[in-house]
This record gives structure tokens, C-alpha cells and sequence, in this order.
């Protein structure tokens, strides 16, 4: 799923204007500015459109956790990924909202996608794992659709 598609869905579910998505992506240190995110935000066919890179995604992901819970100050800093996928996606939303794995159930259940238990824990594991699944375009979308009606009651 392109970053454009995952920045506007989360824009969307949480009622993001522009400049919140600016302030969001530097609480994680990216230096963004409204003329950068502009272009992120339009559809692959509008013109002025640009592909979203990893670095701003995962920044933008980074600063949502800190924006949703507050920074810890007696962790370090974390690395920001060099590249962002679906599961890195999934796993960074579900700390940012706090999910549990039952959550994660209802949420795909109410987008009417099911899934098992064993299907989700496949999606946090390592990709070094031999249970290691990715996690498909069609799976973030549901689940992206799932916590957007959560949230927003739609």
C-alpha cells in the first residue's frame, strides 16, 4: 500500500488538517513543512502528486505514538526504519492507539474482514520467524476502514 494511501486514511480517521500532520511528523524530529505535505496528500491521478518516502511515513508514525501517548523520556530514541511496509505500518498503529489483540479482532470483524488469532500474531513477528507473515494491501485497508469506524463512529 503506498504511504500516500496510509497518510491520507490516518488524516481521514483521526481529522487531521495539514498542519497537524506537519506537527505530528516533528514531534519525531522530521522537518516538514505544509508545501512538502501538500503534494503527499493528493491522489495518485490529481497533478502535483508525490510519493510519500519511508523516512517521512515512518517519522509520521513515530510522532503519532508520541502525539497518542506522550513521549517516554526514560526510554531512548528508537531508530527510525529505513523502509516502512504494511506490517511495520500495523505495528506502529497498534501502539499508538493501544491495541491488544482482541482489538484488533473486533476492529477487522467490523470492517467485516475475519481473521484468526494465529493470522495477526503471524503479522508482529520477526521477519526472521518461520510464522513470519506479511501483512497483504488488502489487510491494511480493512484495518485501517475497521478503526476509522471505530474512532470516528462512521
Amino acid at each position: 500500500m503506498l504511504n500516500n494511501d496510509t497518510l491520507r486514511s490516518i488524516r481521514y480517521m483521526l481529522d487531521l488538517g495539514e498542519v497537524h500532520v506537519v506537527e505530528i511528523m516533528k514531534l519525531a524530529g522530521f522537518p516538514a513543512t505544509r508545501e512538502q505535505v501538500e503534494p503527499w496528500l493528493r491522489k495518485e491521478d490529481e497533478p502535483g502528486f508525490v510519493e510519500m518516502p519511508d523516512a517521512a511515513m515512518a517519522h509520521f508514525l513515530d510522532g503519532l505514538i508520541v502525539h497518542r501517548r506522550g513521549r517516554d523520556e526514560s526510554q531512548p530514541p528508537r531508530p527510525v526504519e529505513t523502509r516502512v511496509n504494511n506490517n511495520v505500518v500495523l505495528k506502529k498503529l497498534r501502539v499508538a492507539f493501544e491495541l491488544k489483540e482482541d482489538d484488533i479482532l473486533a476492529i477487522m470483524a467490523e470492517a467485516g474482514f475475519r481473521v484468526s488469532r494465529g493470522e495477526i500474531n503471524a503479522l508482529f513477528r520477526q521477519p526472521k520467524h518461520s510464522n513470519f507473515r506479511l501483512c497483504g494491501d488488502q489487510f491494511l485497508r480493512n484495518f485501517l476502514k475497521g478503526l476509522t469506524q471505530r474512532l470516528r463512529g462512521a
